[in-house]
Order: C-alpha cells, then sequence, then structure tokens
C-alpha cells in the first residue's frame, strides 16, 4: 500500500521484498529492504571524495553534532544527521542525502547494543571521528558498563585502521586511555589538561561562557547553553572547526549564535513567571547525575526538581534509580520535588519524595501547585513525556 502511495505521489520507483505488490516496472524487488537501503549508503559514501566526521557517545551527542555542523557550515557546505536520525536506518538516510556540492558528511552514531558502531562503521566509513563520553545508558542492551566502553570505541578500532583523525576530550580519562591506538589525535580540554586546545570558563552561572586559546590569541565566547556540561560539546565543536581550518572568528561567532531546542537544555520562560530547564529528550543515570549537580549549584532559594524515569537500564533500574534519589539528598533537594514513573515513583515515599505513575498523574496534580518565580528542573526519558507539564507551570 504504501509503495503504490509513493509512487503515485511522485516517485520514480519504490524498493520492496513483497512480490505481490510488485505491479510494474517501477517496483524494484528485493530481498530485504533493509540490508538494500544499508547497502545503497555504502556504495554511495564511497562514490563521494569527502571528508565524513563519525560522532558518538553516550550524551551530547546531537548538542555536538549541531554545534559542529554550525562551525563547519561557515566555510564548507555541510550535509548532517537531521535530529537524531543516528541507527541502522538513520544513518543510511544521512548518507544518500549527500551530493555533489557536499563539501564535508557529518554523521551522529547510536548504540544500544555491542558491535552496533563498528556496524555503522561499515556503512559510513568515517574519516575522523568523536565520542563525546563514555556513561551509563543502555544498559539493557550492553549488559555492563565494559560493553559499552569497548562498543562506543568500536570508533577509534575503525580510524586506527582507516589512518583517521580522532578529537578527544584530553580530560577524560577512558578517552585518553582508548584513543592512544589512533595515531593521529587532536586534543581539546580545560587549561592543565594539556589538551591541544584549551579552555577556561568565564564567570559562573549559566548561559556559559568561556575563553579558548585561539591560533591568533585568546577568545571569550558568549552562548546560550544552559549547564557546565555544555562545555564538553563546545569543546568539541571549535576543536573541529580548528582541525578543519575554519577562522577563529568564524568559530566563536558560530558556537555563540547556536540556540538549543528539541527538550535538550532548553530554557523557557513560561506565562506563569517560571524558568524551566527542559531536559526531556533523553535520560540515563550518567546525564541524570550531572543535571542534578548543574541545577545544585545554580543560585536562588525557589527551585523545583521534576524527574521521570530512566529507561533501557534492565537489571540495574532499581540500584540506579534509588542511586538518583539519594543524589537529589545529598544536594540539599528536599521538598519541591516531584517524580514520574513506575521505577521512581515505587521508590519515592522512603526517601520522602511525592510520586507519580506517570506524567498525566503527574500534570493533574500540578494543576494545583501555583509556582510563581521558581527555577524547575525537568528531566527524564523521551517516553516518560515530561514536556506535557509546561502548560502547568
Amino acid at each position: 500500500m504504501y509503495a503504490s502511495q509513493a509512487l503515485e505521489k511522485g516517485c520514480a520507483y519504490a524498493v520492496v521484498s513483497e512480490p505481490g505488490v510488485v505491479h510494474d516496472e517501477r517496483y524494484i524487488l528485493v530481498k530485504d529492504t533493509l540490508a538494500t537501503l544499508q547497502e545503497l549508503a555504502r556504495y554511495h559514501r564511497q562514490q563521494l571524495d569527502v571528508p565524513v566526521l563519525a560522532i558518538t557517545g553516550t550524551n551530547g551527542k546531537t548538542t555536538t553534532k549541531e554545534l559542529i555542523v554550525g562551525v563547519l557550515s561557515r566555510k564548507y557546505k555541510v550535509t548532517g544527521t537531521r535530529g537524531n536520525l543516528n541507527n541502522h536506518i538513520g544513518l543510511p538516510l544521512t548518507l544518500l542525502a549527500a551530493d555533489r556540492e557536499t563539501g564535508i558528511l557529518v554523521t551522529e552514531m547510536g548504540a544500544n547494543h555491542p558491535g552496533e558502531i563498528a556496524f555503522l562503521c561499515g556503512i559510513a566509513d568515517p574519516t575522523h571521528g568523536i565520542i563525546t563520553n563514555i556513561g551509563k545508558a543502555h544498559l539493557e542492551g550492553f549488559g555492563s558498563f565494559e560493553k559499552i566502553v569497548e562498543t562506543k570505541t568500536e570508533l577509534y578500532d575503525h580510524l586506527a585502521k582507516k589512518g583517521g583523525v580522532v578529537f578527544y576530550n584530553a580530560g577524560n580519562p577512558i578517552l585518553k586511555k582508548e584513543v592512544r591506538k589512533v595515531r593521529n589525535r587532536i586534543s581539546y580540554g580545560l587549561e592543565g589538561e594539556g589538551a591541544d586546545i584549551s579552555f577556561r570558563r568565564s564567570g559562573k552561572g549559566s548561559p556559559l561562557r568561556f575563553i579558548w586559546n585561539a591560533p591568533d590569541g585568546e577568545r571569550l565566547v558568549k552562548t546560550r547553553l544552559y549547564g557546565s556540561y555544555n562545555l564538553e560539546n563546545v569543546m568539541a565543536a571549535v576543536a573541529v572547526g580548528v582541525g578543519f581550518g575554519v577562522p577563529p572568528e568564524d568559530i566563536t561567532e558560530a558556537v555563540s549564535e547556536y540556540v538549543p531546542e528539541n527538550m535538550r537544555s532548553q530554557v523557557i520562560t513560561t506565562q506563569k513567571g517560571n524558568t524551566v530547564i527542559l531536559d526531556a529528550y533523553n535520560a540515563n543515570p550518567t546525564s541524570m547525575e550531572i543535571a542534578i549537580r548543574e541545577f545544585a549549584g545554580l543560585e536562588g532559594d525557589k527551585k523545583a526538581v521534576i524527574l521521570g524515569d530512566m529507561l533501557e537500564l534492565g537489571p540495574y533500574a532499581a540500584e540506579e534509580h534509588n542511586r538518583i534519589l539519594e543524589l537529589l539528598k545529598m544536594n540539599g533537594f528536599e521538598k519541591n520535588v516531584y517524580l514520574a514513573g513506575k521505577h521512581f515513583a515505587g521508590m519515592s515515599g522512603k526517601h520522602g519524595y511525592t510520586g507519580f505513575s506517570d506524567s498525566r498523574e503527574l500534570k493533574a496534580y500540578l494543576k494545583r501547585i501555583k509556582w510563581t518565580g521558581y527555577t524547575i528542573l525537568i528531566k527524564g526519558s523521551r517516553r516518560m513525556q515530561l514536556e506535557e507539564l509546561l502548560e502547568e507551570l
């Protein structure tokens, strides 16, 4: 049905795997449509004589990718992953979107089981790469943290064999160790970490401000990003810009103009006069811990925390959710804490918090709360749909 509709709307051909839907020569019958898509993307990529930058990691992939695309676009025509289409389907679609005018391909690679990054590298054949960081995510699929490290660093293995280039954070001990297998590498990091490109914070709080040692001298960058954890993403983008010869002034301007969206550390002022830090696109134990610690460091007495379950943790779910609740207490969040999801709700009581089975129950409860002038952190996995709470805040 979908194939015929596509042809009716103007498609030249339809690739299908069911003989019964073939009606004329416009239908191309294959054994496996997904495998065909991946092979087409692999072939198309080999026809492109351009650098291909692959970005993977536990947290910050999409923000880093968007920052890098913004920086590189100041000098090149860039084709990049749209949104977070970073899996075995999205990556081929990204590659096939590149045309003869493309100067650099920027691809995002996600993984939720062992061997997936190696598989995606086999399709995209990257020449450059970044692992943003390695933390606890998709533990259900990987089985252990060690397997996560092994899978993410498959990107380094590919680039080592290919003679490619790695951009890496010199302040990350795991990456600093694993990157030794790659001969060509460019490091970025904070002052004192011995990085090729160094950075330091300028002032406290948000938005994030920093100074970097550009080739033509120190440059101050005023971003529109919340949270010191975004400095990792910014450092990676700046390093890539330097590596590809983008002028320092263009790098600085591109980073300064970037505005986060899609529920990734968005700062929203509500009609009720509250400031909401909406970070509800994804959540795992590592990103949840960073968000809580960062939020605790913000000045102000009127603060509230709304958290939703972290998914795909398998047998580690109870342990990791309990650890996050203990972290809340350690950081001084005794009141104005609301939790949504079966994991958090199931253990909220023993920690003295209020829990709800899902975001709809929490939303109904929030109608009764009259917050004004509060700063509110909202953090949870995508399927929790915590963004629906905004209209009550």
